[in-house]
């Protein structure tokens, strides 16, 4: 027996719901308590435009697939895993980060992703190509494993960067960016002062904000004082694989942080990954290391394990530095 036509019949996301003749997908969300600045809707397996949601009318029958980039992050650690790289209050429990960029071909780029365990995932924002059919970088990504990480790479001002993150949002992505202000386009040096003025402005908007910055504790500081929820200190110019270049200033920036620090940029292989979790480091973001090795695939697990490793040393604590040797074994009860 059919219901009175006052009430529709849909499918959200999997089960049966009712819901009022004339209610638009907006209503819809709103009844449900979902924050609508971070889904994607899709209606009969049609996205429907955020901006259409306030007019939109349900149908009867109507099918809503409603998501999130969210990845495989979680709100709290779990028993087993309480080790966790924590970032504004989301728990994930890799520590090593990965793009998008450099691969020869997405299929390629897909497996690395997958090897690498990584399940935060950076994508840079650029025009649609509109050839019909032309893959996207984001078919290397499984969303329901990954949370995407919007980055603003390519950005020179304060103005193109905050506009960049505007357009992630509007996109549907999650709040959470990487904010990169380039100051040199030899170097790709970050520009210390304008990616403090534009975190100021990104933080306010409720961006939470991972800023690409020099290794300078000063700068990181200023960074954190803005409200980021992590600094993101390079250990070498983009792209170089020179490894971390200045240690004892990632150890100051470490001693005075409040929110995790994540190596950003210059890794050129596992040790160096390790090296940045041994030093105390919360994660390592990597792209080029990983895209541009000889196997990728090999690479991507190579840096996994590296991270790993460093990360067990670091909380296994290792031993003294000594000038001189200290026996292992007893000297008690030699043979004379």
């Amino acid at each position: 027996m059919f219901g009175p036509m006052s009430e529709l019949h849909i499918t959200v996301n999997g089960e049966a719901r009712a819901a009022a003749s004339g209610t638009t997908v907006a209503a819809l969300l709103a009844s449900m308590g979902v924050d609508p600045a971070r889904v994607a809707i899709e209606r009969n397996e049609e996205v429907i435009p955020r901006a259409t949601w306030p007019a939109a009318p349900l149908a009867d029958g109507d099918r809503l697939e409603i998501v999130s980039f969210v990845g495989g992050g979680s709100d709290a650690p779990s028993a087993a895993e309480d080790d966790v790289l924590v970032i504004a209050g989301r728990s994930f429990r890799s520590r090593l980060l990965v793009g998008t960029g450099k691969y020869r071909t997405l299929e390629e780029g897909r497996e690395a992703i997958d090897r690498s365990g990584a399940e935060i995932v950076t994508v840079a924002l650029r025009r649609v190509d509109l050839t019909p059919g032309k893959p996207n970088v984001l078919d290397t990504v499984d969303r329901k494993r990954h949370t995407l990480l919007p980055n603003t790479a390519g950005c020179y001002t304060v103005e193109e960067a905050v506009r960049t993150c505007r357009l992630a949002r509007e996109l549907g992505m999650a709040d959470m960016v990487k904010l990169e202000v380039i100051g040199d386009p030899q170097t790709l040096f970050p520009d210390g002062e304008a990616t403090v003025a534009a975190a100021k402005i990104l933080v306010k908007e409720g961006f939470v904000v991972l800023p690409y910055c020099m290794d300078d504790p000063i700068v990181a500081r200023k960074l954190e004082d803005a409200g980021c929820a992590a600094v993101m200190p390079l250990a070498a110019p983009i792209g170089s694989g020179l490894g971390i270049r200045n240690p004892y200033n990632i150890r100051i920036i470490l001693e005075r942080a409040k929110v995790p620090v994540i190596v950003d940029a210059g890794v050129g292989t596992a040790s160096d990954a390790a090296v940045a979790m041994e030093l105390g480091c919360h994660g390592v973001l990597m792209n080029t290391a990983i895209a541009e090795a000889k196997n990728p695939i090999l690479m991507a697990e190579a840096m996994r394990d590296g991270v790993i490793a460093g990360r067990k040393a670091f909380r296994a604590g290792r031993i003294g530095r000594k000038l001189y040797a200290n026996a292992s074994s007893p000297l008690g009860g030699l043979i004379e």
